[in-house]
């Protein structure tokens, strides 16, 4: 657990250290800003639902940007070497890079309060419980995204292509909803299950069911799991 916590201060602080964590948290809060306030100002329509729609969308290139340099930078620059030498474990030094990763995103949803102080103060009839659940929500996918561009960064030592790598498995998991109609029937069920949209639009609307609080949890699992045996083959090689 020390080892942990050391991995993510050092990360965290590297992201403060660089322009990346405030590009992310200043880009991030416009573009949901500037969707937030259309909606509300030009269509008077008074709830979050315009901003939990696009959040997601943003996520898709800024999640990898954040997480692409997590592994890759370390491999790219020779100190991976280093770290295997120290009292270490892989499964420590993973995780302590996805939560870093992870807190950035959290910040980032913490700058939409504003909108959320916003709507408080002058909208009506608002539903509290679906607001909450869709920041929930949110969270959750952040994770997903977080431990996907984790794995990402794990298998090269080029951030771009890293990036690529992020951007494309996001993509994936993004568009499996909207490919149903493409999908054999047999097979149907067992994409919509996998999409994270179909999961996010559950918890969005105010229903937290366990089974997508476990399919969230079990993704960003396997990925850092999947994150940790690619570290390990990389030793043996």
């Amino acid at each position: 657990m020390h080892n942990t916590k050391s991995i993510f201060f050092k990360e965290l602080k590297s992201f403060f250290n660089s322009p990346m964590a405030y590009i992310f948290l200043v880009i991030f809060a416009v573009v949901n800003g500037y969707f937030f306030v259309n909606t509300f100002f030009l269509f008077g329509q008074s709830d979050m639902r315009s901003l939990f729609s696009v959040v997601p969308l943003v996520y898709l290139f800024f999640i990898p940007a954040v997480s692409m340099g997590l592994i890759a930078r370390e491999k790219n620059i020779g100190t991976i070497e280093i770290i295997d030498t120290l009292p270490l474990q892989t499964y420590e030094f993973v995780v302590g890079k996805f939560l870093a990763a992870l807190s950035l995103i959290l910040l980032g949803l913490l700058a939409t309060s504003v909108h959320l102080i916003t709507l408080f103060s002058v909208g009506t009839n608002i539903d509290y419980g679906s607001v909450m659940s869709g920041y929930l929500g949110l969270a959750l996918v952040g994770g997903v995204y977080a431990s996907v561009g984790t794995f990402a960064s794990s298998v090269t030592d080029n951030q771009v292509v890293a990036f690529i790598i992020g951007v494309f498995l996001v993509l994936v998991f993004f568009l499996m909803d909207w490919m149903l109609v493409f999908i054999p029937t047999a097979l149907a069920g067992i994409i919509q299950y996998l999409s994270v949209d179909y999961h996010l639009s559950n918890i969005s609307r105010g229903v937290i069911d366990t089974r997508n609080l476990i399919y969230f949890f079990s993704v960003i699992g396997f990925f850092l799991f999947t994150t940790v045996q690619t570290l390990e083959a990389r030793k043996w090689r």
